[in-house]
């Protein structure tokens, strides 16, 4: 079997393919591709995956999810890969995604906000949901149209709005 690198770069980002995931029936969860983050030097910086399609899950846990190692965080890596997966999610045929973050989680919370999402709900989560078991009770659920293009320049306007802020 023939397997192809996916690689999708960025000015100061690129994602290569690490590996995909088919559907699980059983607990519900999407299909998958799974990445590295790489820099411009090609060194890995962070990890992000994208879950295609939609269902109880992903809004919970968001179609993307991101983790920049701690010694490269600070330089917007996660928000660069996301405008990526956004376009490789746009070229798969998906008309939105959901990212969400824990409201207490600032850093996640602002690479959504600085990605232009609109802050649908901060919501509990249900009593029996996986992500509680990582000690998760609420999430901020962030919405972003790939209808049109999405860019980190000229965000003029970036939601200040506080997850906790909110009721």
């Amino acid at each position: 079997m023939l397997f192809r690198k996916v690689i999708l770069k960025g000015e100061d980002v690129s994602l290569l393919l690490e590996r995909k995931a088919k559907k699980d029936t059983k607990s519900d969860w999407l299909p998958a591709h799974y990445f590295f983050i790489l820099d411009k030097n090609k060194k890995k910086v962070g990890v992000c995956d994208l879950r295609l399609g939609h269902n109880e899950n992903s809004y919970y846990g968001g179609n993307i999810g991101y983790r920049v190692f701690e010694e490269d965080r600070g330089n917007r890596y996660a928000a660069k890969a996301c405008l990526l997966l956004f376009s490789y999610a746009r070229s798969l045929g998906m008309e939105y995604v959901i990212i969400t973050c824990d409201p207490d989680n600032l850093a996640s919370k602002r690479t959504c906000e600085i990605l232009g999402g609109e802050l649908l709900e901060i919501t509990e989560l249900p009593e029996d949901h996986v992500m509680r078991e990582g000690g998760s009770t609420h999430k901020c659920i962030f919405r972003y149209d790939l209808t049109q293009e999405n860019s980190l320049d000229g965000q003029q306007s970036i939601s200040e709005t506080s997850c906790k802020e909110r009721p």
